[in-house]
């Protein structure tokens, strides 16, 4: 891989999840709005723009495929309903004061995600993934102790989210036509439950001026950019880089939750929050040392 390849793949990707880690200033301005009324606009305005960007690229034929695929349509009928609790948690979650559990359930994803390839794939864990699972278990164990409850909002983003990515994985679609089946899939309801709103004079569109207007219709803009530029950098950086730029996205919702919205960190939280990021510390290292690896014997034997 030339450096060529890897000075754009690095921005692109670096770009992507800087976008996602300040999404929730985004969606404060929108916190007049039902957290279900934005994820419907954001459901109906990325749809509109993904087949816009397919016509664009001439690539609608990609969505044809899709579409006569039902092993492919069905999972991604799957991955839409995950994406979409995915999407009303996450900005219910943002905008009712819990940015810092929204970031914790995206530290956590990474771990979740190999829960579920061990539960679902049958793959075996080595001691540092099972150590790092296991800092993890300790974490929501001390927050449910310490706190009396356990962070229902981190683990439902958190679980939703992986298997939103585990759908994705057994589909041959591309992120671009995916994306637009599953706003496809969640068009409808979404468009209809506008409507209604509309019909009731309590939706947010033409209530609140043009402003408002326009950051609703943008919320289909700033979910697509960021994965259209993550799917550039992805195919241009490595596995292990890629890795260790995921954690820009929930460290910027941290630093959100902590420095501008003041959200209280607490000595319980602080403790999950320290042993979830020892997890994912020791998941990352042991990712990066096995990708190399496996480098190391294909430089080897080619």
């Amino acid at each position: 891989m030339s450096q060529r390849q890897t000075g754009p793949g690095l921005a692109a990707a670096a770009f992507s999840f800087l976008c996602w880690g300040m999404l929730p200033l985004y969606w404060r301005l929108l916190d007049g709005v039902a957290a279900l009324e934005i994820s419907c606009h954001r459901v109906v305005w990325s749809g509109a723009l993904t087949g816009l960007l397919l016509l664009a690229l001439g690539r609608a034929g990609e969505v044809r495929k899709a579409l006569s695929s039902r092993r492919d349509l069905g999972l991604l009928a799957v991955s839409s309903a995950m994406i979409g609790v995915n999407w009303v948690l996450y900005i219910w979650a943002v905008n009712n004061g819990h940015v810092l559990d929204a970031s914790l359930g995206y530290y956590l994803n990474p771990l979740v995600n190999v829960v579920l390839g061990m539960a679902v794939f049958r793959e075996r864990l080595n001691r540092p993934q099972s150590v790092a699972v296991g800092l993890a278990a300790c974490g929501v164990a001390v927050q449910f102790v310490g706190a009396g409850s356990l962070p229902w909002i981190a683990l439902s983003l958190a679980v939703s989210f992986g298997i939103y990515g585990m759908v994705r994985k057994l589909t041959a679609v591309e992120s671009l036509p995916g994306l637009f089946v599953e706003t496809a899939c969640l068009g409808l309801p979404a468009a209809g439950y506008l409507f209604w709103r509309a019909a009731q004079g309590v939706g947010g569109m033409g209530s609140g001026g043009l402003a408002l207007d326009l950051l609703l219709v943008g919320a289909g803009a700033v979910t697509t950019l960021p994965l259209l530029t993550f799917a550039f950098g992805a195919r241009r950086i490595s596995l292990t880089t890629l890795g260790v730029l995921q954690y820009i996205g929930p460290t910027g919702m941290f630093a959100l939750g902590i420095l501008v919205y003041g959200e209280p960190l607490g000595l319980a939280r602080a403790a999950t929050f320290g042993l979830i990021w020892a997890g994912v510390a020791l998941y990352t290292v042991d990712g990066a040392m096995r990708l190399r690896g496996l480098a190391r014997r294909a430089d080897a034997n080619s």
